[in-house]
């Protein structure tokens, strides 16, 4: 694969990765106005916007497991369409919403919408490019996804410039036609293998009853804790609690999402395997752990104000590197221990620890940092060196919870769960595939 390309190489990898950017860039407008569209324009106190878009999130990382459990019964790829075609359904609700209830429902919509979305894309990868790239083109993905959002988020500036509620309708209409591209995008993949009818193994929703990979899952979570500490957290920081311009709080967003576009491919490249995934998420633990003491430094007392800045982009390009391992480690994980015969229900419940991270990031970001200050910036940073470091030894245990190599599923209430996980296993010949005519319906 090209070494110095955010789009991967032609074929189903490049289809994925441009149906990621025609839906970043309309959801980077969306991210950034939507709220002020709630509050200034349509009038919702910004305490109930707050609560309808926590409610939404946790209903949508609820809806996550059985959508991806759907796209495993009936398809990726037709599931991929279908909640492309829902989320773009859900934001141009948004343009006819004036009032909290409606509110609520369409943000649920939406969040349950996105959420399948993630699971049914990642069972579609799985279905569509070999265990040894998918790693590679999820790194690809996660790049396009980036660049995507950062002239999304440009974009959505100019609408906040203008101020009008004209403006402000425009970006949600963009972000509405931006997935019905994508799902016209994904219609030009192959149908992908689906698994054949539930009765077959007789197992509803066993994610839920595999406590290994629950663990991981957990340990991942709180590595995602960076995700609201860059949405969140760092802004605060910097108006709260240092003398640096509040100018600065936009350029370390832009330097975040632009170091991933240009670097995760690379960053990615040596995460080959479950080993070597566990040695990239401890690295990031502690390169985090470095960059939150950095964070930390930017408000001693004394420090200049440019020299509080240099601080902050420092620590802000150690989050970076920081993110950049971890995501690489965590999708070679989140794949590797997931059966696959149920991809798209293991991703739905891996992806629920972003909707987690998001929903109570804020509570605790604002406890440590702004409450605690300096000292709530080393505990965090030890959080995440010690759930990095952890997650080795939960990989392992949910390593040595997957069959063997021609191994024979047990009877347990964990055999079909296992079966088929173990990255150098052939599949079993007790789990039937076959190709879908993976058709919209």
């Amino acid at each position: 694969m090209p070494k110095n390309r955010i789009l991967p190489t032609a074929g189903p990898p490049r289809i994925l990765a441009v149906a990621q950017l025609v839906g970043s860039l309309g959801d980077g407008a969306y991210y950034v106005t939507s709220a002020l569209y709630f509050t200034q324009v349509v009038g919702l106190p910004a305490s109930r916007v707050g609560l309808g878009l926590s409610l939404a999130w946790a209903v949508g990382s609820i809806a996550g497991v059985p959508l991806g459990r759907l796209a495993d019964r009936r398809g990726p790829r037709g599931m991929s369409v279908l909640l492309a075609l829902a989320t773009s359904g859900a934001v141009a609700s948004f343009l006819f919403i004036r009032s909290f209830w409606p509110f609520l429902l369409a943000a649920g919509c939406y969040a349950s919408a996105q959420s399948g979305l993630a699971a049914a894309r990642q069972a579609l990868l799985a279905g569509l490019v070999t265990r040894a790239e998918r790693t590679g083109v999820l790194a690809h993905l996660q790049a396009t996804l980036n660049a995507g959002l950062a002239v999304g988020a440009g974009i959505g500036g100019v609408a906040l410039y203008s101020g009008t509620r004209g403006a402000y309708l425009g970006v949600f209409a963009l972000d509405a036609a931006s997935f019905l591209v994508c799902a016209l995008v994904l219609l030009r993949l192959p149908a992908a293998a689906r698994v054949a009818d539930a009765a077959a193994d007789g197992r509803r929703f066993a994610v839920l009853r595999d406590r290994p990979y629950a663990l991981v899952t957990l340990l991942n979570t709180v590595l995602l804790l960076r995700m609201p500490l860059l949405s969140l957290g760092i802004p605060l920081w910097i108006t709260e609690r240092t003398r640096a311009p509040a100018w600065l709080v936009s350029a370390l967003f832009v330097l975040n999402t632009l170091g991933v576009a240009a670097f995760q491919v690379a960053a990615a490249r040596g995460v080959t395997s479950l080993r070597t995934a566990v040695a990239a998420v401890r690295r990031s633990g502690l390169i985090m752990l470095v960059s939150c003491v950095v964070f930390a430094l930017s408000a001693a007392g004394g420090i200049p104000v440019w020299a509080a800045a240099g601080v902050l982009v420092t620590g802000a390009a150690l989050q970076v590197a920081g993110e950049m391992l971890h995501s690489a480690g965590s999708w070679q994980i989140s794949f590797d221990l997931a059966p696959a015969a149920r991809t798209g229900e293991y991703q739905g419940f891996f992806g629920t620890g972003v909707t987690v991270a998001r929903t109570l990031g804020p509570v605790l970001l604002t406890a440590l940092l702004v409450s605690w200050g300096i000292p709530g910036w080393l505990l965090l940073g030890a959080l995440f060196a010690a759930a990095a470091y952890a997650l080795g030894p939960a990989v392992r245990r949910a390593q040595r919870s997957r069959p063997r190599p021609g191994a024979e599923p047990h009877g347990d209430a964990h055999a079909d769960v296992h079966a088929n996980v173990n990255p150098d296993a052939k599949p079993d010949a007790a789990v039937t595939v076959r190709q879908a005519d993976d058709a919209t319906r």
